[in-house]
C-alpha cells in the first residue's frame, strides 16, 4: 500500500484470489509486463541524453531501418521491442509473442518453460512523435494459447478480440501510466518513481456516452468515404448545424494518447476506411492495436467499430491485418455506424443532397 492506495502487485493478487484454482501465472505475466514498461519508460525519458532519438540504422548506407509494415523504425522502436521480448520470454507464462516490429511470431524456445498465454504488442505506439517529445506508449493484448506448453505457431494468434484475457496500454507522458482491463472494467495506474511501483489512481474509468470532441487526421479528408465526410461536416457546422452544438477537433497521432483522453473526458477517434491505398482497407493493426483498444473502450462503456462491424467480433486473417478503427463515446460511434449503414444501403444520393455539402468549409466536396 502507498498512502492507502493499491499497488499493481496487490491488485493482481487480489484479482486472482477471486478465481479459485488460479495458478498465479497471470499475475506473474502482468508483473513482468510492468517491468518491461518501467524499462521502456526509462529509455523514453532519457531520450536524446542516451542517443535514443532518431531513426534506427541512421548513418548507415540505407540511413534508416524499415519494419515489416514498411514503416521507418525509430531507435526506440527497436529498443522497446527488444525489452518486451527479453523481459517476457523467460517467465514461463507464454508460449509465444507477436509484435508490430517482427514479420513472424516469436515462439518461446525450448530452453524456457512454456505457459498457457500468448502476448501480442505494439512496443512503441506513436513513435513518429518521439523526436518532437510528444506522448508515446506501449499497447498489449493477452490471449490463451490453444496448446498450453507447446511452441506457439501463427494460427494460435488468429483469435477474435472477444477471446482476449487482458488488454492494456502504457502511456509515457508527463507521468508514466498503465491502463488495463481483464474484463471487469478499466483501471488506471500511475508509476510512483520514488518506490518503483504502479499505484491504482484511476479505478473503474468510464467514457461519457456523449461528447463534443472528435479526433481525425484531417489531411486525409479527400480520401474519406461519404459517411465520415458527413459526420465531420456536421460537427464542423457547430451550433447552427444539424447537431445543434459546437465540437472541438483533436489529433495527436498517438493512439494511446487519444485513447487516454477519451477515457478521461470522452470523445470519438476515427481512423476510417478510405481510398488512399485500396490495398489497405484500414491503417491500424487488428491484433495488437484495434483489438486491445476496443476491449478497453468497451469495458469503459464506450464502443468500437470499423464503421461496418464490431471490431471485437472480427476473425483475424493474418498477423498484421489492418482495419479501420472508430471508437469512443457510445452515442457518437453509433451515429457514425448509422451513417455507414445508410451508405451501404445505397442512400449516398440522399446524403450528397444535404445543404451542408455545398457549404463553404474546410471539408466541402465541391
Amino acid at each position: 500500500m502507498h498512502d492507502g492506495r493499491k499497488t499493481l502487485t496487490r491488485y493482481t493478487i487480489e484479482e486472482e484470489h477471486k478465481h479459485p484454482g488460479a495458478s498465479g501465472e497471470f499475475s506473474g505475466l502482468l508483473n513482468s509486463l510492468a517491468t518491461s514498461i518501467k524499462i521502456i519508460s526509462n529509455q523514453v525519458g532519457k531520450g536524446a541524453l542516451i542517443g535514443a532519438w532518431g531513426n534506427a540504422a541512421a548513418g548507415s548506407a540505407n540511413d534508416a531501418s524499415v519494419n515489416v509494415q514498411g514503416e521507418v523504425q525509430k531507435k526506440l522502436d527497436v529498443v522497446s521491442n527488444e525489452v518486451m521480448l527479453r523481459e517476457n520470454q523467460w517467465t514461463g507464462h507464454l508460449t509465444g509473442m507477436a509484435s508490430e516490429e517482427m514479420e513472424d511470431v516469436y515462439p518461446i524456445s525450448g530452453e524456457h518453460k512454456r505457459g498457457k498465454y500468448l502476448l501480442v504488442f505494439d512496443p512503441l505506439d506513436g513513435s513518429s512523435n518521439i523526436d518532437v517529445n510528444l506522448t508515446v506508449g506501449t499497447i498489449f493484448s493477452i490471449l490463451r494459447t490453444p496448446c498450453p506448453g507447446e511452441q506457439a505457431k501463427l494460427d494460435d494468434f488468429l483469435q477474435p478480440g472477444t477471446e482476449q484475457v487482458c488488454a492494456g496500454f502504457a502511456l509515457y507522458g508527463p507521468a508514466t501510466m498503465l491502463v488495463l482491463t481483464t474484463g471487469n472494467g478499466v483501471d488506471g495506474f500511475t508509476l510512483d518513481r520514488d518506490i518503483g511501483a504502479f499505484i491504482l489512481t484511476h479505478p473503474q474509468m468510464r467514457i461519457p456516452e456523449d461528447t463534443g470532441e472528435f479526433a481525425i487526421n484531417a489531411s486525409n479528408e479527400r480520401f474519406w468515404e461519404l459517411p465520415v465526410k458527413r459526420y465531420v461536416t456536421e460537427c464542423l457546422a457547430g451550433v447552427t448545424g444539424p447537431r445543434g452544438k459546437d465540437f472541438n477537433m483533436r489529433w495527436i497521432a498517438s493512439l494511446v494518447a487519444e485513447t487516454f483522453r477519451i477515457l478521461t473526458r470522452g470523445g470519438i477517434f476515427m481512423y476510417p476506411r478510405d481510398n488512399k491505398d485500396p490495398a489497405k482497407p484500414g491503417r491500424l493493426r487488428l491484433l495488437y492495436e484495434a483489438n486491445p483498444i476496443a476491449f478497453i473502450v468497451e469495458q469503459a462503456g464506450g464502443a468500437a467499430s470499423t464503421g461496418r462491424e464490431c471490431i471485437m467480433n472480427m476473425q483475424p486473417g493474418s498477423l498484421h491485418q489492418r482495419v479501420p478503427l472508430i471508437f469512443g463515446s457510445k452515442n457518437e460511434v453509433e451515429k457514425v455506424v448509422g451513417y455507414h449503414q445508410d451508405y451501404v444501403n445505397g442512400k449516398e444520393a440522399e446524403l450528397l443532397s444535404s445543404p451542408l455539402f455545398s457549404t463553404r468549409s474546410l471539408f466541402r466536396t465541391q
